[in-house]
């Protein structure tokens, strides 16, 4: 299982590697720890290249976040807060987040974008937000790349040194990072089952 997903990613080169990466930015099972990890294993093997692995993944963020920012900028409040409303489970997410994102944005600016890259749970959701109050687009994807880039190569360099640190057992780590799999698919399942709209929590 775990040379099979190596090859996988492997096989499917720096395409597969963007269209994942952007995957990563809809679906929140699906984390970049392990994609950009697994990729830093295969530039320890040469099979990839880092800076050309570094842009197309980090533009495949961009653009998995795209889809958030252009909800929020074509939708607007009034459209939105029923969808969310509804279907927040499914995205763990709930209208008071939001707007408490909304006022982050209010009290510190659009640089809030960039730091909540780092974030691990809000890092895509930010991008909602962000189309909510009509950040320029083209700020908006600068400090979306900017920040991106930043946390893209630090998970690739982490698995290239791992990869060259550990030539000979590769193989644990990759069920490691499966294993990351597993716990972000667990956790996500956790906060699905319990999951609760604020207003349900504060009544």
């Amino acid at each position: 299982m775990d040379t099979f997903i190596i090859e996988a990613i492997a096989r499917a080169g720096y395409l597969g590697i963007f269209l994942l990466m952007a995957l990563e930015n809809i679906v929140p099972p699906i984390p970049s720890e392990v994609i950009m990890g697994i990729s830093g294993l295969l530039v320890a093997r040469g099979e990839l290249s880092f800076w050309p692995l570094l842009f197309i993944a980090t533009t495949g963020t961009t653009a998995g976040n795209m889809l958030w920012y252009w909800l929020g900028h074509r939708w607007g409040y009034e459209r939105l807060r029923p969808v969310v409303e509804r279907h927040g489970r499914w995205i763990t997410l709930d209208w008071k987040q939001i707007e408490r994102a909304q006022g982050y944005f209010a009290r510190h600016g659009h640089w809030v974008v960039f730091l909540f890259r780092f974030s691990p749970f809000m890092r895509t959701f930010i991008s909602l937000p962000a189309g909510l109050v009509h950040m320029p687009l083209g700020r908006f994807i600068a400090v979306t790349f900017a920040g991106s880039l930043i946390w893209n190569g630090m998970l690739i360099k982490g698995g290239e040194l791992l990869g060259s640190a550990f030539a000979q057992s590769q193989e644990v780590l990759a069920w490691g990072l499966i294993g990351l799999i597993g716990i972000g698919l667990a956790v996500y399942l956790w906060r699905v089952a319990t999951w609760k709209p604020r207003g349900e929590d504060e009544s």
